[in-house]
């Protein structure tokens, strides 16, 4: 590990200014970034610790939604009450992710900056354009059952590893920015993290020295909410795919739908057109299939991942076919 400088922000505009020194970067729960650390992926030169700012509360909104701080752990998220009945999807999707002991420290803003577990990514003898940009992608000549059928491109096949981002798009969240010169800003989370293109190790919008200070619910969405995780072992381990689902139906047709996958791109991936498909059919099986058949159009097996496609369809039409039970 390099050797670095260590201070304790104490408040958040004191944070974001700390920040913006070169090499700096803020730590939280660390449950990432000190393994990357130990690796010498990250080698930051001065970490601004924030897990202790006032930034851990999960408050009521004006409009029936919630704000949840990025300080909030994500057992904390999990276990309170008004997630857990209102969106029972986040809920879920946290649960599922990681063990309860980092579930215990990771925090809400940390686990949407969480970076990749490509293999590759973390083995700094192969080449990878997010560790190092302009070396390559060894995933796509090489072992890359883990990687990306969506979204991907030539520089990168990398996914994204949350689990809680693919609820949280699911639901239409907000993350709340706030910037070095005081100012802040709301970007939808389904825009958040960005797609790889040429240039993979740019990985969301968020600017140097802004920080994540809330996840900003809005009202519950009608319908039934599950989320699906298929992985290799029953716990303790990333999606192969995984699927986010809020259904409502109305007399056996889908009034509404919405869909958000994980484990297939590098990006929480929203599939708007399988919604599409589904709104004002019947909520049966042949419709559900035929959504996870738009959902999947563009897939694009690498040779070990290509089972993928297959397991995505299949997942999507069980979580379909289970959120929209009226029972």
């Amino acid at each position: 590990m390099k050797a670095f400088t260590y201070e304790r922000a104490k408040d958040a505009a004191a944070a974001v200014a700390a920040v913006s020194r070169p090499g700096a970067k803020f730590i939280s729960g660390g449950t990432n970034l000190l393994d990357l650390m130990k690796l010498e992926i990250e080698q930051p030169a001065h970490l601004v610790d924030i897990s202790r700012l006032p930034l851990r509360t999960i408050d009521e909104l004006a409009d029936g939604g919630l704000s949840i701080g990025s300080q909030a752990t994500n057992s904390d998220t999990a276990a309170d009450l008004r997630v857990r009945t209102r969106y029972p999807l986040l809920t879920q999707s946290l649960v599922s992710g990681a063990s309860g002991q980092l579930r215990n420290k990771a925090s809400i803003g940390g686990n949407l900056m969480q970076r990749t577990r490509c293999p590759y990514f973390y083995y700094p003898a192969t080449g990878c354009n997010k560790r190092d940009p302009g070396s390559g992608c060894s995933a796509i000549e090489g072992f890359n059952r883990g990687h990306a059928i969506l979204g991907a491109s030539d520089a990168c096949i990398a996914i994204h590893p949350s689990d809680m981002a693919v609820a949280l798009v699911a639901l239409d969240a907000q993350v709340e920015l706030l910037g070095a010169t005081g100012h802040s800003r709301r970007i939808a989370v389904r825009d958040f993290h960005r797609l790889p293109g040429e240039t993979p190790h740019i990985e969301t919008v968020i600017e140097p020295d802004e920080m994540i200070t809330a996840v900003l619910l809005p009202p519950p969405p009608p319908g039934r909410q599950l989320y699906r995780k298929v992985r290799d072992r029953a716990s303790y381990e990333f999606a192969l795919v995984s699927v986010a689902a809020i259904v409502e139906t109305r007399h056996k047709k889908i009034t509404t739908a919405r869909i958000a996958l994980g484990g297939v791109a590098p990006k929480p991936w929203r599939s708007v057109e399988a919604e599409a498909a589904l709104e004002g059919q019947s909520a049966t099986m042949p419709t559900f299939r035929a959504a996870a058949e738009v959902a999947m159009a563009d897939a694009v097996g690498r040779g070990h991942n290509d089972f993928k496609i297959e397991l995505a369809k299949r997942t999507l039409c069980r979580t379909l076919a289970d959120a929209a039970r009226t029972d």
